[in-house]
């Protein structure tokens, strides 16, 4: 529901425009209306937060914020990390970046924070925002048959119909993942023969439309197959278009071919200068064999290095632990990075051996409301929770530690208990939360206040 605070601000501020700009009665009126749908209605206005509005921002990308809480430290008690310190500071922003921060000063003309912590901005790496029913009509998941290639047949015919108004629905899921406090993902879009590129294309223009509030870095993804359906040659092209990964899923079952497919995706990468980024699900002897493969491919092409990742990567789930280990060693060292969904059916992915041998980890909302599933919050910060509660992440230190699988490994504390962010130079990309500290507010999944996207508050 549109909450009743801001819709009298924006009536309040449609008044002023009203008088200010000899505003028609009938503009009034419609734009009431699209204020009641929740509609952004006036050029940088600011959103549903409780302390943010025009009177105290001096000009776009310049905030000046007091009462700001940020973590200082750890406490201990024998040892253990009992708590999290905290302490409230001043902090200013200017041309999307954190400029000074310093301590607190109460009586300043500035952004009353009120003691909101302020922690870096979310980032959902997996995500498909090219298609969706969010922001259209309801859809739960039809009944599957046929496994992944019966599902390639109901994209087919699916596909047209939802690409009529897909930029309209990623611009929404946009916003929902905003109002989570996420301002980047990295989206796979759909390259194959039906779409051919016009997901791609319609997905660039909801980005464009975002450009200010939101950040984001594509994946060209052959959901229906390098080979099976003959998506090279789109793939071909969208390489060369605005995009940062070639994308694949499932070598073995649905191209039947683990190499051929892997050779294709790895040279088309090194011509085109891009990472890799492939979804396997494959449980079987098949993924064990992809994942090995692909590991071969980047210690030949050391280029590749810290630009490759597994998404999902479900077979490691179901090795033996001595196996687990070896594999996330290799893993490590050719710094190929996984991002999984958490969980995924029963399938409990071994996330502190990846951690333990200096694999990337990151999460994503994947699919939000569409034909794969019907689930999906868009917050990322559930999944920092729901990785806390399977592995029994429950100490202070530990929690605190759990918050980086939502913000892309960035943490405000080193595991000594050092302050490492926010720095005067970093990006202006912040959430305020609800929280006393990053262990509650993953613990507690608390409230997202407000996101603020290179220096503009966007929600």
């Amino acid at each position: 529901m549109f909450p009743a605070v801001l819709f009298n601000f924006v009536i309040n501020r449609l008044e002023m425009k009203t008088s200010d700009n000899n505003m028609s009665r009938k503009d009034f009126i419609r734009n009431s209306a699209l204020a009641m749908a929740g509609l952004t209605l006036l050029p940088n206005m600011m959103s549903a937060s409780p302390f943010f509005d025009e009177k105290n921002i001096s000009a776009k990308g310049k905030l000046s914020l007091k009462n700001v809480r940020l973590e200082t430290g750890f406490e201990y008690d024998e040892g253990e990390v009992s708590a999290t310190k905290t302490d409230l500071f001043y902090v200013e922003v200017e041309n999307g970046k954190i400029t000074k921060i310093s301590p607190n000063q109460p009586n300043a003309k500035a952004i009353d924070a009120k003691g909101l912590l302020m922690l870096p901005a979310f980032k959902d790496m997996h995500i498909h925002l090219d298609k969706t029913f969010y922001g259209d009509q309801w859809h739960a998941v039809r009944k599957r048959t046929g496994g992944i290639k019966g599902m390639i047949e109901l994209e087919q015919k699916m596909l047209p119909e939802m690409l009529k108004n897909s930029t309209f629905k990623a611009e929404k899921m946009i916003e929902l993942l905003q109002s989570k406090g996420t301002s980047f993902a990295r989206s796979h879009v759909n390259i194959e023969p039906t779409s051919k590129l016009q997901s791609l294309k319609n997905l660039q223009k909801a980005l464009e439309n975002k450009k200010n509030s939101f950040g984001a870095e594509l994946v060209a993804f052959p959901q229906h197959g390098v080979f099976y359906t003959d998506s090279a040659p789109y793939l071909k092209e969208a390489a060369k278009m605005d995009i940062d990964f070639i994308g694949g899923v499932d070598p073995f079952n649905v191209d039947g071919d683990i190499e051929k497919v892997m050779d294709f995706t790895v040279q088309l990468a090194l011509d085109n200068k891009k990472g890799i980024d492939i979804h396997l699900h494959e449980t079987g002897d098949s993924g064990l064999k992809t994942v090995e493969y692909l590991i071969k491919k980047v210690n030949e092409n050391p280029s590749l290095k810290g630009k490759t990742y597994l998404s999902h990567c479900f077979i490691l789930a179901k090795l033996e632990e001595k196996k687990q280990e070896e594999i996330a060693e290799k893993l490590g060292e050719a710094q190929i990075g996984v991002v999984s969904t958490i969980p995924f059916g029963r399938l409990i992915m071994p996330i502190p051996t990846l951690y333990k041998h200096n694999v990337t980890v990151l999460t994503g909302n994947d699919s939000i409301v569409d034909h794969w599933n019907t689930f999906g919050t868009g917050s990322v910060l559930q999944k920092a929770n729901l990785m806390a509660q399977l592995y029994g992440y429950s100490t202070e230190f530990l929690l605190s530690r759990s918050l980086k699988l939502a913000t892309g490994n960035i943490l405000p504390l080193d595991d000594k208990g050092t302050q490492q962010w926010p720095k005067a130079g970093d990006k202006a990309d912040f959430v305020l939360l609800n929280a006393s500290c990053s262990a509650e507010a993953v613990s507690r999944i608390s409230n997202v206040e407000s996101l603020v996207h290179q220096g503009n508050v966007v929600f």
